[in-house]
């Protein structure tokens, strides 16, 4: 995806030319929404590129994190957490529930009662953290890393949990996800029985449902890698500037298996989330929209209203009217190439249309790569519950009254 949750996410550190794993979006924030910038970007609530796309283009490794990255999360100052959570090895499958839970009825990647226990505390956190951009880069990088020539797992990459390992959080399409998962971790240790490959999806297609976008088709029960050695190497992720921002799209996703509607649908993550110029080396360090948050200060983002899911982005680069919003070159595209334009015109117009191709497209983006147990997959939603109530973002800036 591209830009804004990581491979397109929201809120994803945006990612220049220098490398093919850095996505395009500024999902990164805690505070702020995003994903394409949908695609996978995203940093912390401090951060705020977005998730699949331009993931941060500053190569930082995480040992030069800065403390302030980690500040709006109420986190501390500590850049390192391999120490915390990068050397755990993968959840044993979840067969009983000897801690309180409902046993499932057999053996299985994660249980369902803790998966729907882990939901309510992720409701939780981003109603505090205004995550919703980062948490959405954290699941489109950790699947968009898929590569459908190739058939073995894990090598084929994809949504496999290997996102929690230092290797590949050093990466420079991921800078600043450490944030993410040092929010989503106390969770993790909560509920011992769900996978990291579980609960990044299960936090970013909550984040884009909890902003007032789509319900999204998710099933459950992937499987953890379980050693650093089993990562993707870096370069797998998109670019937010490459110099043919169209053929480097469908270089990065026809990789993946996703088209042209697909591609475009993701990208509409952006309109959740910020870039900030010093974690992807695009965007603003400050607009009318940014200057106060929610959540820590600072960035550009892509709409104004950066912590809602709507169909903004698409309105918004198709008018630019406004240059304290962010348009990425991989953005632009999308009302440039012949292809793209048809389905971004139609999202500008038609939001409707919009939800329903993106929920399909971001549950198709949460299964690559995975390995099911059981093969199937495990839903935790009955389908009858009632309409969640839409997100509504806590004080942003504004140039207006």
């Amino acid at each position: 995806m591209a830009h804004h949750h990581g491979l397109l996410s929201p809120s994803l550190p945006t990612t220049p030319t220098a490398s093919h794993s850095q996505i395009h979006t500024s999902l990164s924030s805690s505070s702020t929404p995003a994903m394409a910038s949908v695609a996978l970007g995203g940093a912390a609530a401090a951060t705020s590129t977005r998730c699949l796309l331009p993931s941060a283009r500053a190569s930082l490794s995480l040992s030069r994190s800065s403390p302030s990255s980690l500040k709006c999360l109420g986190l501390g100052s500590s850049p390192l957490i391999s120490h915390l959570f990068l050397s755990r090895k993968a959840s044993p499958m979840a067969c009983s529930s000897s801690r309180g839970f409902a046993a499932a009825p057999k053996c299985a990647a994660s249980d369902p009662e803790q998966l729907k226990l882990a939901k309510e505390d992720i409701k939780e956190l981003l109603k505090t953290k205004f995550c919703h951009p980062i948490l959405v880069r954290l699941g489109w990088h950790d699947s968009g890393t898929y590569n459908k020539n190739i058939e073995e797992w894990p090598q084929r990459g994809g949504a496999n949990g290997s996102l929690r390992f230092e290797i590949e959080l050093k990466h420079a399409a991921n800078a600043g996800l450490v944030n993410a998962l040092k929010l989503i971790q106390p969770i993790k240790d909560k509920y011992s029985g769900v996978t990291y490959a579980d609960l990044f999806q299960l936090a970013s297609a909550s984040a884009v449902e909890d902003a007032g976008g789509p319900k999204i088709p998710m099933k459950y029960g992937r499987v953890d890698v379980s050693a650093p050695e089993q990562c993707p190497e870096e370069g797998r992720l998109p670019d937010a500037g490459p110099p043919s921002p169209a053929d480097h799209l469908r270089e990065v996703f026809y990789r993946m298996g996703l088209n042209d509607k697909e591609i475009v649908a993701l990208s509409g993550a952006h309109t959740l989330g910020r870039s900030r110029p010093e974690r992807s080396g695009w965007g603003k360090p400050e607009t009318k929209y940014t200057k106060e948050g929610p959540g820590a200060p600072g960035g550009q983002s892509w709409t104004a209203q950066w912590l809602k899911f709507d169909n903004s982005y698409f309105k918004d680069i198709k008018e630019k009217r406004d240059e304290d919003l962010l348009v990425l070159p991989t953005d632009a595209a999308l009302f440039e190439d012949p292809s793209f334009k048809v389905f971004a015109e139609k999202y500008a117009e038609d939001q409707e249309a919009f939800f329903k191709d993106y929920a399909e497209a971001h549950a198709k983006l949460s299964n690559l790569g995975a390995r099911f147990d059981p093969p199937e997959g495990i839903v935790i939603d009955d389908g009858a519950q009632s309409v969640p109530e839409k997100f509504v973002a806590a004080k942003y800036s504004s140039g207006k009254d």
